[in-house]
């Protein structure tokens, strides 16, 4: 693998700010709606606010990466009296959980930054936080190149992960056979 120079795109989260609104959310999931802004239904959102109103306890986590397996991290942490764990401020979309899969179809999904054509300026929710609890940066760092999935890809593994190849097999040659 060879190093190169890549953009990259963060948002940057200050839970100390966040007054738990979850406009982020809500921004989000009409952003990648179908039709763009036709709906708003938070389990399509790329960010989520975990919450503890009664503290006033609010962390906005984004979605990152897809993983196959289930991580080893079961640690649990206690803030302001309430227990969490590792998967409450994980960004990952895993087989363990929903959070961060695509309602209709249950395939992961992403942070994409909101890039569009034409592309906005900064991520929707970093427009739409009214504290400034999330803040945009771009950063260049040297990264070595990887093979990148298409998002086709990825949620092709997700499915064989979750239903088996052969499963996922025959339902694709009933669906050649149907049009």
């Amino acid at each position: 693998m060879s190093k190169t120079k890549k953009k990259v795109k963060k948002v940057k989260i200050d839970p100390d700010l966040c007054n738990g609104c979850r406009a982020c959310e809500v921004i989000c999931s009409a952003f990648h709606a179908t039709p763009r802004y036709s709906s708003n239904n938070p389990e399509r959102s790329r960010i989520r606010v975990v919450r503890e109103p009664i503290r006033d306890v609010y962390l906005p986590v984004y979605a990152g990466q897809y993983t196959a397996s289930e991580c080893m991290g079961k640690n649990r942490y206690v803030i302001d009296g309430k227990e969490y764990s590792d998967c409450d401020f994980c960004r990952a979309s895993c087989p363990s959980r929903t959070l961060f899969h695509e309602p209709d179809s249950g395939l992961p999904v992403k942070c994409d930054m909101c890039e569009d054509d034409p592309p906005q300026e900064e991520p929707l929710c970093v427009q739409w936080c009214i504290t400034d609890a999330l803040t945009y940066e771009e950063a260049e760092e040297e990264a070595e190149e990887e093979e990148r999935l298409s998002d086709m890809d990825t949620g092709l593994n997700s499915l064989v992960d979750k239903f088996g190849l052969q499963n996922v097999i025959d339902s694709l040659a009933r669906m050649s056979q149907k049009g």
